[in-house]
């Protein structure tokens, strides 16, 4: 169900446990508030504040190209996997299979955002795998 497609104005936000609690202007009451409850909020590209150093936005990642150890392409990202533990990176290959990575650091040794370049350090098997 789409709650609202035009643009809502952040009053102030604040966190509550682990949830990120958001007032926009002109909802001033639980009632209004529960309607927008579990939506998504959109913020514009060019007022998204920068990610901590080492952290990336997932959206910023796709398309990026994957290349292993060696220097050989594995392919493009294409999308994301939540799985309950550590996301899984889908990477498309150039024959159009799908190679499922783990998105831990120990794997993704450099991202490159402005080259648009992923390297990789796959354990011993993981592509024979998909």
């Amino acid at each position: 169900m789409i709650v609202n497609q035009s643009p809502m104005t952040v009053e102030r936000v604040w966190t509550h446990g682990e949830h990120l609690i958001i007032k926009f202007q002109g909802v001033d009451t639980i009632s209004a508030a529960e309607r927008l409850a579990g939506a998504d909020v959109l913020i514009p590209l060019d007022q998204r504040p920068a990610p901590p150093e080492g952290e990336y936005y997932r959206s910023d990642l796709i398309g990026c190209e994957v290349f292993d150890e060696n220097g050989r392409a594995l392919g493009t990202v294409a999308d994301w996997q939540e799985t309950g533990a550590t996301p899984l990176v889908e990477v498309r290959t150039a024959e159009g299979r799908e190679l499922l990575i783990p998105f831990a650091a120990s794997i993704f040794i450099q991202i490159d955002l402005a080259a648009r370049r992923i390297d990789v350090n796959l354990p011993d098997g993981l592509a024979d795998l998909n």
